[in-house]
């Protein structure tokens, strides 16, 4: 699978180490190689294969090999026609599910999307939903149950407790960095994708090749954006969704193991659990993304 790499994160010291290797590296290889006038020239007019050899390498030695055999081939995407909507639907929308809920600072919006990104999703901070997170989570499935005329099931009622579901620190902490900057505001603006980057991953596989702007969605932002977007999961064959923003203790017994999940079956969508490192060609984790 591949994986696409941002350099939203990288600081003016590492670009300039980056480029000191690059250099080093052409010396290098004219030194060893022992090229001649007629050799560089070729090398020259293969640039674009030569670039394309360059931009493959990098990839491949960038990213973590950590549960790399957490992967397995894919073809699910997004079957029922989901498309990210423009953040005034969106957030119009929520201010009709949520009534008084405040506004959104929709000109973010207007910023090019970071890469692996599919758009910007209004996602109201859950602390203006509910006291406690796993409450909001549970508002967000009685309205997704109401406004799909009682389509939809949750494996774990009532196990929706601290004990029971937190956000993994990373998470966390991002929708901190998220709120301060949008600190004058009830709903988030928030770049993100609905699984298709990371189908086919465990969720540890999928947080591993998370870069430091990139972090796991949980079952309340996701479960938002279902709300948003209906038409994301309407359909058995559609990609089901890895929360890894989440972390799920079974049996409320201090085992945070397993992540929550969405999924559609039987006509209704379905949320339940699933163990961090289990592979599944029908699961992609959703993910937001930090810009500074």
């Amino acid at each position: 699978m591949k994986t696409s790499i941002t350099n939203t994160s990288i600081t003016e010291g590492q670009k300039k180490q980056y480029l000191r290797f690059v250099e080093d590296a052409a010396e290098r290889a004219l030194k060893e190689t022992g090229l001649d006038k007629d050799g560089l020239q070729k090398l020259i007019e293969n640039g674009d294969e030569f670039q394309a050899r360059i931009v493959t390498d990098i990839r491949e030695l960038s990213v973590s090999n950590q549960f790399a055999d957490e992967e397995t081939e894919s073809n699910y995407g997004y079957l029922s026609g989901y498309k990210p909507k423009g953040i005034t639907e969106q957030t119009n929308r929520l201010r009709e599910l949520f009534p008084g809920i405040g506004y959104a600072d929709e000109k973010l919006s207007e910023q090019d999307l970071p890469p692996n990104a599919e758009g910007w999703f209004a996602i109201p901070r859950w602390e203006k939903i509910a006291p406690t997170y796993g409450e909001a989570v549970q508002k967000v499935f009685d309205l997704i149950k109401q406004t799909r005329n009682g389509a939809f099931h949750n494996y774990y009622e009532g196990q929706l407790g601290l004990q029971y579901l937190r956000q993994s620190q990373k998470s966390a902490k991002a929708w901190k960095k998220l709120g301060c900057q949008q600190k004058d505001h009830d709903i988030l603006v928030v770049s993100a994708q609905f699984g298709l980057c990371h189908r086919g991953r465990s969720v540890l596989r999928a947080r591993e090749v998370m870069n430091a702007s990139e972090f796991g969605l949980g079952a309340y932002a996701v479960g938002i954006m279902i709300l948003t977007h209906p038409e994301r999961l309407q359909h058995y064959d559609d990609l089901w969704i890895d929360c890894a923003g989440d972390e799920f203790a079974p049996g409320a017994g201090g085992d945070f193991s397993e992540s929550s999940c969405f999924k559609f079956g039987g006509g209704e969508v379905r949320f339940g659990t699933s163990w961090f490192d289990d592979a599944s060609d029908r699961y992609g984790s959703a993910s937001g993304f930090l810009i500074d």
